[in-house]
């Protein structure tokens, strides 16, 4: 009861406020109004209490209060004469009554709006809690799972090296499979929690000048045993050649690689068995294009702009894995970059991600951030 009424407390020393005030004018009004001949019209003296019950008053109060006033303007004009007025005074009495009406119409929405105004408040303050709450539960939820899924895997990768007695083939195997889906949730956890501080506090960038194709091969690299697992081979192409170019940008290189990483991932979970990833690099002038394409199924026409929205997965055969996140934080990691992404459909089938950066030119000492993001 006394969290109830403390909240209100103010507002009912407004509302005793407001009502001994209207009172009390509307007595010297009334007082004034009557006690000087009819000829002289002080009826807008009624204005100020019309006003303040329309604007901190019920409906029903305003309009009791406005009829009341408008009664005793027209009843001056008898009272205490006796005779009716003026034309002049009729008139002035009338415009006196349109002014009051006016008055309590424009108190009336002054309030509705103030009262929508509170309203639309308490909504944002109530969203921007939960917000915050959920953003404190996935980081809480993060890090008590990131844990023990590292101690876990730390545990099937001494039992797979035999450093804690020696494995057949079979629980090779079978530890190999247990220790790809560990890393997948730890990789799952990481990424919720990356999402959630990015969207807190943006993305997060130390950008230097590095080479594309160097932030490619380092991606790829851990993911070609997992490819050839699944019988799958990864090329990257430099240019038309398909040797050498340079591709700087400016970038950083640990958020950047994670985003060519999460579209090396989505094409792997689609790339059918036998197939090819082609990771392709061009220069367009002013930026330079990342092309990571596959020959798995392609994605629903309908489906290509929200692709990269949060949680999204599409109604096709394309999407049903995955938890809808890896591809939004490449979006965030590129966006933060000034740069864009985005998916085309391939003929005969498979699907390309392209990813577009400003361009830069090459450093004067290339060496300079050999192992800036090891």
């Amino acid at each position: 009861m006394n969290r109830r009424s403390t909240p209100s407390a103010p507002l009912a020393r407004q509302r005793v406020w407001i009502g001994s005030a209207t009172v009390l004018w509307t007595v010297l009004a009334i007082a004034a109004e009557f006690l000087t001949p009819t000829d002289y019209v002080l009826g807008y003296l009624y204005v100020l209490p019309v006003g303040l019950v329309g604007a901190y008053g019920r409906p029903k109060t305003t309009m009791v209060v406005t009829l009341g006033a408008i009664g005793l303007v027209l009843l001056n004009l008898w009272v205490p004469a006796g005779v009716m007025g003026s034309p002049a005074a009729i008139t002035n009495r009338l415009l006196v009554c349109l002014a009051l009406l006016v008055t309590a119409l424009l108190s009336d929405r002054a309030r509705r709006d103030r009262t929508r105004l509170a309203q639309q408040q308490a909504q944002l303050a109530a969203q921007s809690q939960l917000a915050q709450l959920r953003e404190d539960f996935a980081a809480t939820l993060t890090h008590d799972l990131k844990t023990p899924l590292l101690g876990a895997i730390a545990t099937l990768e001494a039992f797979q090296a035999q450093q804690l007695g020696p494995a057949t083939e079979q629980q090779q195997q079978v530890l190999a499979v247990m220790l790809r889906s560990h890393r997948n949730s730890l990789r799952l956890l990481e990424s919720v929690l990356e999402i959630y501080r990015n969207d807190a506090e943006g993305v997060l960038l130390d950008r230097q000048p590095w080479e594309l194709g160097e932030l490619a091969e380092r991606a790829i690299a851990p993911l070609r045993v997992l490819a050839a697992g699944r019988r799958v081979t990864i090329r990257l192409e430099r240019g038309d050649s398909g040797f050498w170019a340079s591709f700087w940008v400016e970038a950083d290189a640990l958020q950047l690689e994670r985003a060519i990483d999460n579209l090396l991932l989505n094409a792997l979970n689609h790339a059918p068995r036998d197939s090819q990833i082609l990771v392709q690099l061009r220069s367009l002038g002013s930026c330079h294009r990342l092309e990571v394409s596959d020959s798995g199924p392609g994605i629903p026409p309908a489906a290509l702009p929200k692709l990269f929205d949060r949680f999204y997965q599409a109604g096709s055969d394309r999407q049903l894995t995955g938890s809808g996140l890896g591809l939004y934080l490449s979006r965030q990691i590129v966006e933060a970059h000034g740069g864009r992404i985005w998916a085309e459909n391939r003929s005969p089938q498979g699907a390309t991600f392209l990813v577009e950066l400003a361009a830069c030119p090459p450093p004067t000492t290339p060496a300079v951030h050999a192992n800036s993001a090891d």
